[in-house]
């Protein structure tokens, strides 16, 4: 189950940074749907977070087995996840404000 969140985690996470508006140049009578935007980036960067840490919790029960290619390769994918997130969500708050 916890990889199964772990991927859904990377599926939402990529979604919202191909939806991402970064670096791009808004179009002219564009500018009704940046609520839209930064509602759907906001819930994504959260979704992505909830998923993160769920798969986490699940993925590191209490008592493990020893494979620490597999335990590092998890904790890099979440961290990235999680960084990311964050990342997004500070992001938001700026261009928001």
């Amino acid at each position: 189950m916890g990889s199964l969140l772990l991927f859904a985690a990377v599926i939402a996470w990529g979604t919202s940074l191909m939806m991402s508006p970064h670096g791009e140049v808004v179009a002219e009578g564009t500018q009704h749907v940046r609520t839209n935007v930064v509602i759907f980036l906001r819930n994504s960067a959260i979704g992505t977070l909830i998923l993160s840490a769920l798969a986490g919790w699940l993925l590191f029960p209490q008592r493990r087995p020893r494979w620490p290619a597999r335990d590092w390769a998890i904790i890099a994918v979440l961290a990235v996840l999680v960084l990311t997130g964050l990342y997004q969500l500070f992001w938001l708050r700026s261009v928001v404000q």
